[in-house]
């Protein structure tokens, strides 16, 4: 297996016109330079960071607040767009960067012909040959560590995890390997490797498979984290991990992949430090991602309905958190409520937590309110499955409650 990838490398070195100097010590994710294409931003291929467009302020701007102007606009340039399904826009993310970039290859169980157990990788074995879409044995700690190895030798590996909760097999790779390496070898080796595939709670699918992992994850050095919501960040995330020259992990829930939305014809990223404004307000930062986004935007509808007016940021980073945008949003409302899927203990909702206190706690008109999953594992019954996650009722009494 080792020499095919050698010739995979060998072949690729050759036709990309692209060098990479892998004794160059790298630090974070790389920054991609945006303009704008019509009137969506589109990456350009120098690759240096642009502080006009794109850019972080170095100072935290008080009550930044996501103009309505920008979104009408935004509501009516994608009119000019096509729509997708959730697993559809990764799809089309990976197959771009496929045809970009002959370094990329996908591995994983079923990816090939197949086509991936949601379909996302459907159709790319043909297009792309078995080569570059490898099907793999049911032996997750071989072809993870076999992706990063491709990785060290100049590859840009999408390793598909058939369940994330599966990936637990290659906790070891995933550590020891892959978020350490670039240190451990002084910076002689990147690791540009992307590992994605489904997680979350589904519907009645057990214990084994509704793992949340990125609380797993979150502690290792070396990786990043972001987690896609829809089609559009989908695709953006998709793109933007395969093109970063560090290892990350990208969290795909089960129960969003038929979510269906209007997305640009241009071409575009998302930066993979950077939160979404999805709902401006002034009385209270609700933060989240992921599934749990939805459960927030159904209680925003009662919120409002009430007199509330809160503020939702789906974080999408969820290591480095963004704490440019978090953090004009506390000062802005001065209230903070965190809404997971993830454990109570030792997850991204504890450690969002640290972080504010950290950096806001002088913000703070109350204390930071997380509602998690229960300590559980997650029932099969369908009812006991939902009275373990949050609910959109517990989010409505908890804005009630740090209200008054």
């Amino acid at each position: 297996m080792a020499s095919i990838f050698q010739g995979i490398g060998a072949a690729t070195a050759i036709s990309s016109s692209t060098s990479f100097d892998t004794k160059k010590l790298i630090i974070s994710a790389p920054r991609f330079q945006y303009e704008k294409k019509g009137r969506f931003l589109v990456v350009r291929s120098d690759g240096n960071m642009n502080n006009g467009i794109g850019g972080r302020a170095d100072k935290l701007v008080t009550k930044a607040v996501a103009a309505k102007a920008d979104a009408q606009a935004a509501s009516t340039a994608s009119k000019s767009g096509h729509e997708l399904l959730l697993f559809e826009a990764l799809r089309e993310g990976l197959e771009e960067e496929m045809d970009r970039d002959p370094r990329v290859c996908v591995m994983g169980e079923d990816v090939g012909h197949y086509g991936g157990s949601y379909k996302v990788t459907k159709g790319l074995a043909p297009k792309f040959g078995d080569l570059r879409v490898l099907d793999t044995p049911i032996a997750e700690n071989s072809f993870t560590g076999m992706g990063i190895g491709a990785a060290m030798t100049g590859l840009r590996p999408v390793i598909e995890g058939m369940n994330m909760g599966f990936l637990l097999l290659a906790f070891n790779q995933i550590s020891n390997n892959c978020g350490m390496l670039h240190y451990t070898s002084g910076g002689q080796f990147t690791i540009p490797v992307v590992i994605r595939g489904p997680g979350g709670v589904g519907r009645q699918l057990g214990a084994e498979h509704s793992q949340r992992l990125e609380s797993y994850f979150q502690s290792i050095p070396g990786i990043q984290m972001v987690a896609c919501s829809t089609p559009y960040n989908a695709k953006g995330l998709m793109k933007a991990a395969i093109r970063s020259e560090n290892p990350v992990i990208l969290f795909e829930h089960v129960l969003l992949y038929n979510l269906k939305e209007k997305i640009p014809d241009e071409e575009y990223i998302c930066n993979l430090e950077e939160a979404e404004m999805v709902r401006p307000g002034e009385h209270v930062t609700i933060l989240t991602y992921s599934r749990m986004r939805y459960h927030v935007m159904q209680a925003a509808k009662t919120l409002v309905n009430k007199g509330y007016d809160p503020e939702v940021i789906d974080i999408r980073s969820l290591k480095p958190f963004d704490l440019h945008t978090i953090g004009n949003s506390v000062k802005k409302t001065h209230r903070v409520l965190i809404v997971e899927e993830c454990m109570r203990t030792g997850g991204i909702g504890a450690s969002l937590t640290a972080a504010i206190n950290e950096n806001f706690q002088d913000y703070l008109d109350a204390p930071i309110v997380c509602l998690s999953s229960q300590d559980v594992p997650t029932p099969y019954a369908g009812t006991l499955e939902e009275y373990t996650i949050v609910q959109p009722a517990q989010i409505v009494t908890a804005v009630e409650q740090l209200c008054q």
